[in-house]
């Protein structure tokens, strides 16, 4: 496979990832906000279903071709911005694979919300504290994995 044919669908790979992360993020915590049971269903069946679709793909893609790139361009895993990349890519997602977690239970006890005219459980608000933390957390991860891959910085964020 061609460098550049490799780098464009890393490139398309990391625009789906964040796209979908974050217009996920948003639908889903807007609907949270708003408080209705039918628009919280809505949006976290649709949010789950865009993680299976789109994010856990991208993801896998992300690695792979992320991996092909480094050893094509005789790149090391120890130079600065690639162990930075790594560690924060990792760190991203070992926020996000619980986050996916709570979306399937929120999901199914907004579900259950909506087919028995309850409330919504105290844990549902609980996790969704919990999946704003960890968004939070990863998001920011992210923009700085970019940074690092436009800019390969020897050593050190901004050198």
């Amino acid at each position: 496979m061609s460098y550049l044919l490799l780098k464009w669908i890393h490139i398309i790979s990391a625009t789906i990832l964040f796209g979908a992360g974050i217009g996920s993020a948003f639908h889903m915590f807007m609907a949270n906000r708003r408080g209705k049971i039918e628009e919280i269903y809505f949006a976290a069946r649709t949010v789950v279903l865009a993680d299976y679709v789109f994010t856990a793909p991208a993801v896998i893609v992300q690695l792979i071709t992320g991996m092909m790139l480094i050893q094509m361009q005789d790149y090391s895993f120890t130079d600065f911005w690639i162990a930075w990349g790594l560690t924060l890519y990792f760190f991203a997602g070992a926020c996000w694979l619980p986050v996916v977690w709570m979306q399937i239970k929120m999901r199914d006890m907004a579900k259950s919300a909506l087919e028995t005219g309850e409330p919504l459980p105290d844990r549902f608000w609980k996790l969704d504290r919990w999946w704003i933390l960890l968004g939070t957390l990863a998001f920011p991860a992210i923009i700085v994995v970019f940074y690092l891959m436009v800019y390969k910085p020897e050593s050190g964020l901004f050198s």
